[in-house]
């Protein structure tokens, strides 16, 4: 059979590690990259006797994103202890939700192949993450900080066919919980992490047996790990064998998926409601403030770019990939910019300069404002582009606004006819022949007599009205002779 003949399911489950500035459950502070083991206490670290305590900031989080991946809200949501051993998780039990998740039956979509597509989600809950396994040739170092820290856990349903396709969900996802501010995203920190069940089975026969793909810490990663694990898959079954329900560990390395441990079951878990939490019913005041998080989502406002300000795809994607960056280009925009010319110097200019400072463009010294004044100068020809690149480096270094950079320094364009006049008389003067030719209705030498004149004036021609005066002049010598 070919492989055409075979078709493939992949369901994701994602983790997001949510912003808080305490655990879920204590008091310690959620930043597990300081020193090992030091933001951690009895709680955290599962003691005898302790009693754990929601912290409803991470409810609150966690039920902003399931409104934004449209899910229906729980109005009742209940924790259960989540039971097996492994030295990352001290209690030997982890306190996740698991018969009442805090939203479920959602959807996200998101733009693939051109096509905006729709993937739905099973469900969301809350969660406490494990601790860091650190390994060190023939030991393994714990770090305990990230132990309780909150963890949103996102399910889709097996609607993705394609590991690229898996890629580009989690790319919006990463640019949703950004704009929502409950996650910085970062897969490669472990912040946004993703395990993958994958299924191949006979074009037309459903899911058949699934196996789960750990190890993914990049987007590029799980891509790449899926496109190996449906070749894996299809393989096996062209040659009539059996696919074991497993899970199987990515190996970056060698570009394989390797066999870890077969696939645990729900019942293997033992789950039972958390006896010291009681269930979480969310009030009118605490909806009121999950509504505070509610901004307009990146793909909305990509398709909103587009429509209004006849934005290419391109650059649509380019400028709403960070919420700050939209709100920039907008607020742009909302000062008098040109739609277009703010968006082409925005991917282009400006982006180059925030990648060589590093900095994001809401800390950066460029304001809206400025970068409306200064495409309004390139307008009403005051200065050229070229030194209007100028003036934006001297901008992003901390020299001033681009009035006060083109003052102090003298960038403006020169636009006085008499002294235009002058240089190309001497240019002329230099080169005769220059100006007969020009005269004999030739283009080239124009751009010849232009670069002599730039050259003469540190660039600071108008060039419009150069050209003009080129013109003029060669016609008026060509008459005189």
């Amino acid at each position: 059979m070919s492989a055409t003949e075979y078709q493939s399911f992949i369901g994701l489950e994602i983790h997001v590690q949510l912003q808080t500035e305490s655990k879920i459950f204590c008091g310690c502070r959620a930043a597990y990259g300081d020193e090992p083991n030091t933001n951690v206490c009895p709680v955290c670290l599962g003691y005898p006797g302790v009693l754990p305590a929601l912290n409803e900031k991470a409810m609150e989080l966690s039920y902003a994103v399931a409104r934004a991946l449209n899910c229906r809200e729980a109005e009742m949501c209940a924790f259960d202890r989540k039971n097996y051993f492994y030295p990352d998780l001290p209690k030997n039990y982890q306190i996740s939700q698991f018969a009442h998740p805090l939203g479920t039956d959602g959807w996200i979509e998101f733009v693939y192949q051109d096509q905006v597509r729709r993937v739905r989600i099973k469900e969301c809950h809350l969660e406490e993450d494990a601790g860091k396994m650190i390994h060190a040739g023939d030991m393994s170092l714990l770090d305990y900080n990230r132990t309780g820290t909150p963890l949103l856990e996102i399910v889709t349903e097996p609607d993705i066919t394609e590991g690229a396709e898996a890629e580009a969900l989690l790319h919006q996802l990463r640019r949703m919980v950004r704009y929502l501010g409950v996650c910085d995203g970062n897969m490669d920190e472990g912040s946004m992490r993703c395990d993958a069940n994958v299924s191949v089975n006979l074009r037309g026969n459903g899911l058949g047996s699934k196996v789960e793909v750990k190890n993914l810490n990049s987007s590029r990663f799980v891509r790449k790990a899926l496109e190996h694990e449906i070749e894996r898959q299809t393989a096996v079954l062209r040659d009539e064998g059996m696919i074991s329900v497993e899970t199987r560990l990515w190996n970056e390395n060698r570009d394989v998926t390797e066999s870890m441990r077969s696939k645990e079951a729900a019942n293997d878990y033992r789950y039972f409601p958390e006896p010291d939490l009681p269930p979480f019913r969310p009030d009118a005041d605490f909806l009121a403030r999950v509504g505070e998080h509610m901004v307009e989502l990146p793909l909305v406002r990509r398709q909103r770019f587009i429509r209004d300000y006849a934005l290419t795809e391109v650059h649509a994607d380019i400028i709403t990939e960070e919420k700050s960056g939209a709100d920039f280009y907008e607020a742009a925009v909302q000062h008098g910019a040109d739609p277009g010319a703010a968006a082409a110097w925005f991917v282009s200019d400006i982006k180059k300069q925030l990648n060589k400072h590093g900095i994001d463009i809401s800390r950066a010294e460029l304001t809206p404002e400025y970068l409306a004044d200064l495409l309004h100068r390139i307008d009403a020809a005051e200065i050229s582009g070229k030194i209007a690149k100028e003036v934006l480096q001297r901008v992003f270094d901390g020299e001033g606004s681009p009035a006060e950079i083109i003052e102090a320094r003298g960038l403006q364009l020169i636009s006085d006819p008499a002294v235009l006049g002058e240089a190309v008389a001497a240019v002329f003067q230099d080169h005769p022949h220059a100006a007969a030719e020009i005269a004999a209705g030739q283009e080239k030498p124009v751009g010849f007599v232009v670069g002599q004149v730039m050259r003469r004036t540190d660039g600071k021609a108008q060039p419009e009205l150069l050209q003009e005066i080129i013109r003029r002049q060669a016609r008026e010598g060509n008459d005189n002779g």
